[in-house]
């Protein structure tokens, strides 16, 4: 591990290392911020922090991927421009008074690859948060950190996301993922133990920008798709209160976009539903269908996909060996996650790589995921 011998040049001093993971989400998107359920699972590629503390009372900040330097004073935590935004936000959100007792020197390294629809900002807010609590001796819970992550990305990030991600970064279990209630917070770890099968992402190479006015125009609709159905159902308080029968009666109240985007919403939380059900049976294979039919919907009804990321997984689904495959994050590019028989895993890459590089002239990067463990302090100096 390259970062304490970073840390100790850069700042002279002993350290603590915090680790937290990205994460994939098997199924179940967008249906988050509509009171939903999600099914992530935590991934072997993590941000990791090293930290010790200064008497300057500064949050002095260095990124070795970047080579970027920052600091900033501990009376004046506000959202900023780029990645340090995150930390000053856990900090505003968790700690008495909205400050640190004393001054942080802070590195920040990690494998999580950035846009590519693996929530390295949840999993930068989460290890922020681990760490503080384990530091300051907070006693927070997980799910008190997830919840001020979530706050982060809302009041200092701009997007207006749901809970999954950063649960998902703090809450891992290897070999499990995680059904999220994201009402009541309740959770199950549902086991995900296929030793032939490989998770392994396709990177579209179109990057995209979660905070952009596409993703918060999405949840605008979902809201204003409720209130017009409260009308007709007092109960309604979010998309998880919608039957299919509802939202058929009035589909011409809301109009064609509001109730595709409803629609959409409906059908990805009980493909999850189901998808437990088959996974808990073993059966990947019908798991697999119901992926391919979540792209179809992300594209169709709820536009967020793009050209690329559709050609992938029509493409991918013509190949050897795949059980499913889907678009996986916010949308308008990112990775598509797909299930690939363990002994077809090099032959698909290969191929798909290929096939890509035909077609739009860049080769996609390709990641192979486990499901591992989420948040944790890895060592002191």
């Amino acid at each position: 591990m390259e970062i304490p011998k970073q840390f100790q040049q850069y700042f002279g001093k002993e350290w603590r290392i915090a680790a937290a993971p990205g994460r994939v989400n098997l199924i179940g998107e967008h249906t988050d911020y509509n009171q939903g359920f999600v099914l992530p699972g935590a991934i072997d590629k993590n941000i990791f922090l090293a930290l010790a503390p200064n008497r300057d009372f500064r949050l002095n900040l260095r990124a070795l991927e970047y080579n970027e330097d920052f600091s900033f004073s501990l009376d004046d935590m506000h959202p900023v421009k780029g990645w340090p935004t995150y930390l000053l936000g856990m900090i505003h959100m968790i700690m008495p008074e909205k400050r640190l007792p004393h001054g942080m020197d802070v590195i920040v390294s990690g494998n999580v690859p950035i846009g590519a629809g693996m929530s390295s900002s949840a999993a930068l807010c989460s290890v922020f948060g681990l760490a503080l609590n384990e530091i300051f001796q907070l006693g927070l819970s997980r799910m008190d950190i997830a919840l001020a992550g979530q706050k982060t990305e809302h009041q200092f990030a701009g997007l207006q996301c749901g809970i999954m991600d950063q649960f998902a970064s703090l809450h891992g279990k290897a070999g499990h993922l995680m059904k999220l209630d994201c009402r009541s917070l309740e959770f199950e770890y549902i086991p995900f133990h296929f030793p032939d099968i490989r998770i392994v992402l396709v990177n579209s190479m179109v990057s995209h920008s979660l905070g952009s006015s596409e993703y918060n125009l999405r949840r605008e609709q979902c809201e204003a798709g409720v209130a017009v159905l409260q009308k007709f159902q007092s109960s309604v308080r979010s998309l998880r209160d919608v039957s299919p029968a509802l939202l058929e009666m009035h589909g011409t109240e809301l109009g064609e976009t509001i109730y595709k985007r409803c629609r959409f919403v409906l059908q990805e939380n009980q493909r999850l539903l189901d998808g437990c059900d088959l996974l808990k049976q073993g059966n990947l294979d019908a798991f697999g269908k119901l992926m391919y039919a979540s792209h179809a919907g992300l594209s169709q009804d709820y536009e967020v996909s793009c050209p690329e990321s559709d050609f992938l997984v029509k493409t991918i689904q013509q190949l050897k060996g795949v059980k499913g495959a889907r678009q996986m994050g916010g949308g308008f590019g990112g990775c598509i996650i797909t299930l690939v028989e363990k002994n077809a895993e090099e032959i698909f890459i290969r191929d798909i790589q290929k096939k890509y590089g035909v077609k739009y002239g860049k080769i996609p990067d390709c990641y192979v995921m486990n499901i591992d463990e989420g948040a944790h302090m890895v060592l002191n100096a």
